[in-house]
């Protein structure tokens, strides 16, 4: 049995390539991950195209239960990802929990907006460090997305900022707030 991580691609259900699409259709479990990202497609559009139930899967059900891992033990159980499976820490983490109790995995790699950045006309090769701005909340306002893109500005590099959102709150960054959060770090430091 095994744990599949599958990137999805970055806009429909027409995105999996062919070889996630095998896999997602020999699996007995097909989760998918809602919170870091959104398709311009339902998860009805999704089941109908590759043929299978989907669990939509949450940040607490990726990171901390077991659901997944467990039954990638018994089965074959796909993790659906929006663009790529690898692009975000808390997927590698579900790989190496898997990995520690012995279960098989495989990653089926996909587009990310980390590669399809390219489309802006910038050079690709020409980016520095990405991260993310994260809404601001109580007792919470990283400076990290204002100093990286402070040393990639001083290095010369382009630097991809990443948008937070939190779709369970259909709430979406846009780049106007982005720049008043980075605004207000820079006020602050």
């Amino acid at each position: 049995m095994s744990l599949y991580l599958i990137g999805i691609g970055l806009n429909d259900e027409r995105d999996i390539t062919v070889r996630g699409l095998d896999a997602v259709r020999k699996c007995s479990f097909v989760y998918l991950e809602t919170y870091s990202s959104t398709l311009a497609c339902s998860v009805a559009d999704l089941e109908r195209f590759y043929g299978k139930k989907i669990i939509p899967a949450n940040r607490e059900l990726v990171e901390q239960g077991n659901e997944i891992v467990d039954r990638a033990a018994f089965s074959d159980v796909a993790l659906l990802v929006i663009g790529d499976p690898l692009a975000a820490t808390t997927h590698i983490d579900i790989m190496l929990r898997a990995k520690r109790r012995g279960i098989k995995f495989e990653v089926i790699n996909n587009a990310s907006i980390l590669t399809s950045v390219g489309i802006t006309g910038l050079q690709i090769y020409k980016f520095g460090k990405t991260s993310s701005v994260p809404f601001p909340e109580t007792n919470f306002q990283p400076v990290t997305a204002y100093e990286v893109l402070k040393q990639n500005r001083i290095l010369g590099l382009h630097t991809l900022p990443i948008l937070d959102l939190k779709p369970a709150d259909n709430k979406f960054m846009t780049v106007n707030a982005a720049i008043r959060i980075l605004l207000d770090i820079e006020n602050l430091l």
